[in-house]
């Protein structure tokens, strides 16, 4: 009896309302940002994409696919962007389409720095970078999946235009109706090419050492909460992932614990922590002990990778997160949260449709029904 009791108690805390910057969240289940690319060539959201993110406005959070902040942002082919007004337009469908269902929806602010293609680049320039590395890694084009070239070194004098279209892109958001914005600073995507020193090799004020690697996460960032407000912003980080050729920091540890504890001066919402390998294994190597980050952040805590509702109750019990993010989970299940409530089997993603089409495996998948 004791047992049932516990794991009851379990269920109601993951899925009982939760407080998360000025909003009443539905639930601790968080819709994970997942490119899907079914916006048009011009970055402009389609209806399509108010469809798929309002059949999943149960999650008591929404983060969207990454939203490029500017064409050279732009490092996979029909992503949407969030910088110019008809971008702005096609997003406020998504917000009101999700707020209809009374869901709660942010978009994840995007620069790919050197994981793109000059197919898609303006002009087909060179990708940039805080460095010219080029990364083991591909881009999604066109004519499909490419490897990605070497980068140009981004000169001083760029990072403050980059910077403000990081502010230009909150206010568009703001502008499009979303309750607040995620900073994408993981996955080896610009942000986190400048604060790992094995993808940054700069030697002036954005380059070297770690306060001067990790700058442009935070000028970013304050610039973003000088828009939202803080209680409006969070930010994913993946610590100890290797994914798009980002060779890990050489001390994940100091570097990702300076950032957290620097974050907390701009009031944030929540961390937002890639546990493991991006989509790959959640163990973290080095004994690199990723509550540390939990402990000393004082907003929240968004655990992500290879959740299920098994580790996502655990993880509860055990007090490890606040709110658990699913991301191919959410895919073939757009009532992911009703099927995780009452226990019920999961759609099967079909990885044929996961980049690029039309409504086939994007809003077609099956719903429970009332019975």
């Amino acid at each position: 009896m004791g047992e049932r009791t516990e794991k009851t108690q379990e269920h109601r805390d993951l899925f009982q309302p939760v407080r998360l910057g000025p909003y009443r969240l539905a639930n601790r289940i968080v819709m994970a940002p997942l490119t899907r690319s079914r916006a048009g060539e011009d970055g402009v959201p389609r209806p399509l994409m108010a469809e798929y993110y309002a059949q999943r406005a149960s999650a008591g959070l929404i983060i969207t696919e990454g939203a490029n902040i500017s064409p050279q942002g732009r490092g996979y082919a029909f992503t949407p962007g969030i910088y110019d007004d008809k971008q702005v337009e096609g997003w406020r469908l998504v917000t009101e389409a999700v707020h209809a269902r009374s869901g709660r929806i942010f978009p994840q602010l995007w620069h790919v720095g050197r994981i793109s293609h000059p197919s898609l680049q303006p002009g087909g320039a060179l990708p940039v970078a805080p460095s010219a590395i080029r990364p083991e890694a591909t881009s999604y084009t066109t004519a499909g999946f490419l490897p990605c070239v070497t980068p140009r070194a981004l000169a001083i004098a760029e990072i403050p235009e980059i910077i403000e279209q990081y502010r230009r892109a909150a206010r568009n958001a703001l502008a499009a109706g979303f309750d607040g914005v995620e900073i994408h600073a993981a996955n080896g995507y610009l942000i986190e090419q400048f604060l790992r020193d094995s993808t940054n090799k700069r030697t002036d004020a954005y380059g070297g050492s770690l306060e001067n690697r990790a700058r442009l996460l935070l000028e970013v960032t304050e610039a973003v909460v000088e828009i939202c407000g803080g209680e409006r912003v969070g930010i994913r980080l993946s610590p100890v992932s290797p994914v798009n050729g980002a060779d890990l920091d050489s001390d994940p540890a100091g570097t990702y614990a300076y950032v957290v504890e620097r974050l907390n001066a701009c009031g944030l919402a929540y961390i937002h922590i890639i546990e493991g390998v991006t989509q790959g294994p959640r163990e973290v190597p080095g004994g690199f002990d990723l509550q540390i980050l939990r402990q000393s952040f004082k907003g929240l805590y968004i655990a992500n990778n290879g959740y299920d509702l098994g580790l996502a109750l655990e993880a509860r019990r055990r007090n490890l997160t606040d709110l658990i993010s699913f991301g191919r989970l959410y895919i073939a299940n757009p009532d992911l949260v009703e099927r995780l409530r009452i226990g019920a089997q999961l759609n099967v993603p079909d990885r044929a449709t996961f980049f690029g089409g039309g409504a086939a495996g994007y809003t077609d998948y099956p719903v429970l029904t009332p019975a």
